[in-house]
């Protein structure tokens, strides 16, 4: 890609931005939110035509304006959120749009069966084709993502943030794939802000900023640190750095749960929580941490124990309730559960505050915009019009208005699951110091994170949830080091 210029209503996002990827090389794409990375990404998938630029495959010149052309050319995408339709099988899932056909030039379930057995089989994974997607853990799904591209000749392979959610034993497996990928000549650009898996992974390192190329240098040749100062375009000290907070530990407990079941998900589990405290939850994947948050908050039907909330047992069988007793939920999948994706920045910012902007029986747009503006500049989002559908912000931008909805309500109570998930470093670090100002503040704070340098660096105390059931309540004093916490989750003494 030489050359490369885009623009949307007159703003610049992408200018004279190169980037090139040799074959079976691994190259890291990374930049801040809103950098382009997206933006430079569907271009080369055919999704966003370029104002100026060229691409050349092999050396020859292509002109790339539509997914289809692109897939034809050997571009394939492996999506941060999954593309895959849940109630359809894996096989027909590898080859929706591209179905093959058999007799009668009617669509051959059997023949995409397998074909989908030789994708796996060279991919040397074992996934059932006739297996139904909906029914499969995350794991299958990313895999099925890749054979999906596979599937259809990729020989240039997109990979957005592929490890987001999967366990690290899952990771691992996924890494491996991507070394017999390269084996077998397959190019790889690798879209992470996880600086231990681009080292890992990758051979190159291009970071974006502000729509510019900044670098492009092998991974030997550049150090964590000045990936980082290249992303953000500051320095970022002391982040994730545990800093002990001197919280009030003989307070009454603002929150309490007294053995509390929900489902098979959530068994006998009970904690208390302090104002101005930060509690920490880590756990494998399926250990009920999520499950935890969502009974706490109404979404999951409580079937046994207490909540109880500033001395006084709480009746929250709905989210209604949960908000009423001024508890507040940042939910694990912003995309699907967090925002409405297709609406403005300003309508997702006052979906639950509508009452705020209330004059009689009406809603004023006068207060409605001045709240968004509020917000919008409270929590730097960066758009650049409160009108623009919040799909089209950046990931770390669609965080930052999933939090200011949210804090807008000024909760006592704060569920955080999973954050940081997806988020640039800067983004990132912005989002640990609210949290630690949020509970200087006095209110009372639930991480669940699967990055354990960020649970330990925010946490006052870390509960470890296995099976649903509470398994150790560690000060964070008498946690050594992330491995430390690594072997609490996984049920190994230290």
């Amino acid at each position: 890609m030489l050359g490369v210029h885009k623009a949307f209503n007159g703003v610049t996002v992408l200018s004279d931005v190169d980037f090139e990827v040799t074959k079976g090389e691994v190259h890291a794409l990374a930049g801040g939110n809103g950098a382009g990375k997206s933006t430079l990404m569907k271009i080369l998938q055919g999704v966003y035509s370029m104002d100026e630029g060229s691409i050349l495959i092999d050396g020859e010149p292509v002109q790339l304006t539509s997914i289809h052309e692109a897939r034809a050319a050997g571009i394939g995408m492996v999506f941060q959120e999954f593309s895959l339709v849940p109630s359809l099988t894996v096989a027909q899932n590898i080859f929706l749009a591209a179905e093959p056909l058999g007799r009668g030039g009617l669509i051959s379930d059997r023949e995409a069966v397998i074909r989908s057995r030789a994708v796996f089989a060279d991919m040397e994974v074992e996934v059932d084709p006739k297996a139904v997607v909906g029914e499969l853990g995350t794991a299958y799904w990313q895999l099925t993502e890749i054979a999906k591209a596979l599937g259809q000749d990729a020989r240039v392979l997109i990979m957005d943030e592929p490890t987001a959610s999967l366990a690290k034993h899952e990771t691992e497996a996924l890494f491996a794939l991507v070394e017999r990928l390269k084996a077998r000549g397959i190019s790889i650009i690798y879209i992470s802000h996880r600086m231990d898996e681009v080292y890992r992974i990758a051979d190159r390192i291009t970071i974006l900023r502000d729509g510019r190329r900044l670098l492009t240098e092998k991974l030997v040749d550049v150090t964590p640190e000045q990936i980082v100062e290249g992303i953000v375009g500051k320095k970022i000290e002391g982040q994730l750095t545990y800093r002990h907070r001197g919280h009030d530990t003989e307070v009454e407990p603002l929150l309490e749960a007294r053995h509390l079941n929900a489902g098979d998900r959530v068994n006998d589990v009970s904690f208390t929580l302090r104002p101005g405290e930060i509690l920490g939850i880590a756990g494998l994947m399926g250990s009920g941490r999520s499950e935890l948050a969502r009974t706490l908050f109404g979404i999951d039907k409580l079937d046994s124990g207490e909540i109880i909330l500033r001395g006084k047992k709480a009746t929250i069988s709905s989210p209604q309730q949960a908000i009423a007793h001024g508890l507040a939920l940042i939910p694990e999948d912003r995309r699907a559960q967090g925002l409405v994706l297709d609406h403005s920045v300003r309508d997702n910012l006052l979906l639950p505050l509508l009452d705020r902007t209330r004059k009689g029986p009406f809603l004023s747009a006068k207060a409605a915009k001045q709240l968004s503006t509020e917000l919008i500049s409270r929590f730097a989002v960066k758009v650049d019009h409160p009108n623009r559908p919040v799909r089209l912000l950046s990931g770390g931008n669609q965080q930052k208005v999933v939090l200011a909805k949210w804090l807008g309500t000024e909760p006592e109570v704060l569920l955080l699951d999973e954050p940081t998930a997806g988020v640039d470093i800067g983004t990132k670090s912005e989002i640990l110091e609210m949290i630690r100002g949020l509970a200087d503040a006095g209110k009372a704070v639930i991480v669940i994170s699967s990055e354990y340098p960020e649970l330990l660096a925010v946490s006052d105390r870390i509960l470890v949830l296995r099976d649903g059931t509470v398994t150790a309540d560690l000060p964070r004093r008498d946690i050594a080091d992330e491995e430390s916490l690594q072997l609490a989750v996984q049920g190994v003494q230290s």
